[in-house]
């Protein structure tokens, strides 16, 4: 753990600012931070010169272990999410707290199969586990399930396709809403029962651990459809992000 501990406010520096999607960008830290687990998440607070503070919540994409990625939408009336598409640039200082939460985290030890349903950047918690699960759990099947309106605004998607053709136990499916898929795998629905079922069912697994993320509309959505499936409420986590900051 840091000499200031996860709930102390202290500074990180910018390190990398690049795109992912149209909106979507990765912002690189480097702090001193105690080691996250995959699904935590850090506060993130700008302070004005007039002293006027803004804080919102974001969570880590990277794995454990790894410097600090974070993955940031561009909210038009936010007061956070713009400064690092507009005016942030690599040495730049912004303060940080965490990493916080320890209900929506997975580790290699918990097992699984494992099965992953993301919307739009609310792919970066999933993204740790994933990153996690590639390093630490190799024969332990997880899938994960991208929903996003078209394949350029779905983050990580050509590293995932990677991943899937090189690991048989990884299965990674994306759900194009408003387009065409970018693969033969791609689903061009959204994620209803029927689709949902579907998929558990083509995958072969019985998943033991469950983890939605992304709005709040998207993870209801998501989690009704879960259990009209039959998967048991208690092996579902969820978490969720408000469309305002």
């Amino acid at each position: 753990m840091s000499a200031q501990g996860p709930t102390r406010w202290q500074e990180a520096v910018i390190e990398r600012i690049a795109p992912l999607t149209p909106r979507i960008v990765s912002v690189m830290l480097k702090a001193d931070l105690a080691r996250h687990v995959a699904g935590q998440h850090l506060d993130v607070r700008l302070t004005a010169p007039d002293g006027y503070a803004a804080q919102r919540s974001y969570s880590i994409a990277s794995a454990p272990g790894q410097p600090v990625e974070l993955i940031i939408e561009k909210l038009d009336d936010g007061e956070v999410s713009p400064y690092f598409h507009d005016i942030a640039q690599a040495g730049d200082a912004i303060e940080v707290r965490g990493p916080l939460g320890g209900h929506f985290i997975w580790r290699a030890e918990d097992g699984g199969p494992v099965l992953l349903v993301a919307g739009g950047s609310g792919i970066a918690p999933l993204m740790a586990m994933v990153r996690d699960w590639a390093r630490a759990a190799a024969g332990l099947p997880m899938m994960l399930v991208c929903s996003a309106r078209t394949w350029d605004e779905l983050p990580f998607g050509e590293a995932l396709e990677r991943l899937e053709a090189s690991r048989a136990d990884f299965r990674f499916v994306a759900a194009i809403t408003r387009g065409p898929g970018h693969r033969p795998a791609d689903r061009t629905q959204r994620l209803d029962a029927p689709a949902l079922r579907e998929l558990i069912t083509q995958w072969g697994h019985v998943p033991r651990h469950v983890f939605v993320c992304g709005s709040n509309r998207f993870v209801e959505g998501v989690t009704r459809g879960l259990a009209d499936a039959a998967l048991a409420a208690g092996m579902i986590r969820t978490e969720r992000y408000g469309g305002a900051e």
